[in-house]
């Protein structure tokens, strides 16, 4: 094993899977001449040179189409976003032709496309940079979401990512590009759409992702002291969705609660709730609590932010209602 930044590893799975494959490419805004905005792309451009590492105008409704129109001619692109709010500028390639085009083809055009990119809020970016779209794509047929939480996920599911026939979201956090983990020196991947118990316990069940999962974890260390026992599931794949990790943990728990930054209404924590209450009902002991933002834009404020961000303490707050605690 190696300790190596978060950024590290999304440019070890794609050059990794760039040496193996000539179909693979990396599109984008200053991923080439810049070793990219987060520097995730470092030192590609000098081993791939500038017809596999491009540079791009701003330009997402343009480069989004050109690496879709590839995919269906036999490549394999990588398109990166600077950040996922700027992906709505493209969204309409996404949902309309990458997510359609296998079935408005009859099955003619496979499209092998990853679009990857920061999602959710990142400090003091205000609204329009600081917004979690997980469950808008997750809401479309055709597209798979991952949204990993640390450097081990990140590299294995994104090497699989690559390799899969269909078009993947791949979301990561400006704040956690400096994040360390251990990661293997030889060649792994992680399944896509399988779910990890990141800590066992037998009190309640608590199920997050991405890089809000660290205050799901702050809380657990602090709760254990009082002799309560959190079991935490990373979700790690938002669609597919892993439910049987979830219902198996639920069943053995009988406590649920979910931590998701992102706004309150139809978002991956209600599609879980429900999946749950039809599945699992009669093993629940308290109502199922869900944990988001507050139900506004983000603010720019340092101290309405803090408001804003779900955080450990509304995740203890949480644990201690479903348990009947103070």
């Amino acid at each position: 094993m190696k300790t190596i930044q978060f950024r590290e590893a999304i440019q070890q799975a794609m050059s990794e899977e760039m040496r193996k494959d000539d179909t693979i490419y990396l599109m984008g805004e200053e991923v080439a001449e810049y070793n990219g905005a987060y520097k995730a792309s470092k030192g590609m451009l000098d081993e791939f040179g500038p017809e596999r590492v491009i540079d791009t105008p701003i330009s997402e409704l343009g480069f989004s189409g050109i690496g879709i129109g590839s995919a269906m001619n036999g490549n394999r692109p990588i398109i990166e976003f600077m950040t996922f709010n700027f992906s709505l500028v493209g969204i309409d390639q996404i949902i309309n032709n990458a997510a359609k085009m296998r079935q408005m083809s009859g099955g003619q055009f496979n499209i092998p496309i990853v679009f990857r990119g920061p999602t959710a809020s990142a400090g003091q970016l205000a609204a329009t940079h600081s917004q979690a779209f997980e469950s808008w794509y997750a809401n479309c047929p055709g597209l798979k979401v991952i949204v990993p939480s640390n450097p081990y996920d990140a590299k294995g599911l994104l090497k699989s990512a690559i390799r899969d026939n269909d078009p993947v979201i791949f979301m990561e956090s400006e704040q956690m590009y400096g994040d360390k983990g251990e990661v293997p020196e030889e060649e792994y991947t992680i399944s896509i759409g399988v779910a990890e118990i990141k800590r066992e316990g037998t009190d309640v069940t608590i199920v997050s992702f991405g890089k809000i999962i660290k205050e799901a974890y702050k809380a657990a260390e602090d709760l254990e002291k009082e002799g309560i026992s959190c079991e935490i599931i990373d979700l790690r794949t938002v669609r597919p969705m892993d439910h049987d990790a979830i219902l198996k943990s639920v069943k053995k728990t009988n406590r649920l609660v979910i931590l998701e930054e992102a706004w309150p209404f139809g978002n991956v924590a209600t599609e879980i709730t429900y999946q749950v209450q039809e599945q699992a009902f009669d093993y629940l002991d308290a109502p199922i609590i869900k944990i988001n933002t507050a139900d506004t834009p983000a603010p720019y404020s340092p101290e309405l932010l803090k408001e804003w961000l779900p955080n450990s303490n509304d995740v203890i707050k949480a644990v201690k209602k479903v348990l009947y605690k103070k």
